[in-house]
């Protein structure tokens, strides 16, 4: 296993931010959990960007990494006119019993 420094994470997140034209993201923190870009620019709801450090690293480390970097791109780019944060990875929101399916029947099926 390779070691990847904040060096290869902050080049990694570039790489993914890199997708939003010139000049409308800029790093704005950089502690040890996250990275962190300030989104903004006109006709663009997007606000912030938020990337998990070991997410960074564990994408680095990934044989698919140009496969899944051009997926987050693609995210990104939907995500930009949508809502106002994009997170990698994304936060798992619990499901409310409003939300869930009558009778008790799982979402998707286990086969």
């Amino acid at each position: 296993m390779n070691t990847i420094t904040k060096q290869d994470e902050t080049k990694l997140a570039e790489e993914i931010v890199s997708v939003l034209p010139v000049g409308i993201a800029r790093a704005c923190s950089d502690d040890r959990e996250s990275i962190r870009f300030a989104v903004r620019g006109d006709g663009i709801k997007l606000r912030s960007i938020v990337l998990s450090r070991a997410s960074l690293r564990r994408l680095a480390d990934d044989p698919h990494r140009a496969i899944k970097i051009e997926y987050l791109r693609r995210d990104l780019l939907d995500t930009a006119s949508q809502r106002r944060q994009f997170r990698y990875p994304r936060l798992v929101r619990p499901v409310s019993k409003a939300q869930a399916l009558p009778f008790g029947l799982p979402f998707a099926s286990a086969q």
